[in-house]
C-alpha cells in the first residue's frame, strides 16, 4: 500500500492523504485523513502554521506527494497574492522537510482529468463520489477545498503509478 499526501495550498486550503494498492488495478483509493490546512493569526494576519501542518503529515506517513501548483490569479490584488504565494512556499518547505518527494501539479492538468472547471462544487460531488465514506468530511459546500486536495492525491497517485483513473 502507497499513501499519497496531495494538497490545495493556501490559507483557506486543505490536505489529504489517500492509500492506494500497489499493483492492483480495480482496487478504490482510500481515504486516511482530510484536514484544513492549520493557520495561526486572525485576519490579516493569518499564515500557516508549519509545525501543525509538519505534526499532522508526519503522523500519516505518506509515500509521495502532490502540490497543486500555485500561480496569482488575474485581477488578484499584491497583497492577496503575496499572502497566497507565502502559504503556498511554506506546505512545500514543511514537504521537504519532511523528507517526502513531492511534485507539482498543474491545475489545468489534474481538473481535465477529471472533467472538471473551476466549478467547486462539481469537485466536491466528484470526490463524494469516488470517496463515498468521505462524505461527512465533505458535506458542506465550503469543503471544496478539501475535496480538491483529495483529487489531487488522487491525480497524483495515478500519474505516479501509471494506473489508469
Amino acid at each position: 500500500m502507497t499513501r499519497i499526501l496531495g494538497i490545495d495550498p493556501g490559507i483557506a486550503s486543505a490536505a489529504a492523504v489517500i492509500e492506494i494498492a500497489d499493483g492492483i488495478d480495480n482496487i478504490a483509493p482510500k481515504l486516511i485523513d482530510v484536514v484544513d490546512i492549520p493557520i495561526l493569526g486572525t485576519a490579516a494576519k493569518t499564515r500557516v502554521d508549519a509545525i501543525g501542518l509538519r505534526n499532522w503529515i508526519a503522523s500519516y506517513h505518506p509515500d509521495f506527494a502532490g502540490v497543486e501548483r500555485a500561480g496569482s490569479m488575474p485581477r488578484q490584488g499584491v497583497a492577496s497574492a503575496f499572502k497566497y504565494g507565502r502559504a503556498a512556499g511554506t506546505i512545500e518547505g514543511v514537504i521537504a522537510c519532511c523528507g517526502i518527494p513531492m511534485v507539482l501539479v498543474e491545475p489545468s492538468k489534474w481538473k481535465r482529468t477529471f472533467h472538471l472547471n473551476s466549478d467547486k462544487e462539481a469537485s466536491r460531488q466528484l470526490a463524494i463520489g469516488l470517496f463515498p465514506h468521505a462524505h461527512n468530511q465533505l458535506n458542506l459546500r465550503r469543503h471544496h477545498q478539501r475535496a480538491e486536495a483529495m483529487l489531487i492525491a488522487l491525480f497524483t497517485a495515478n500519474n505516479r503509478t501509471g494506473r489508469a483513473l
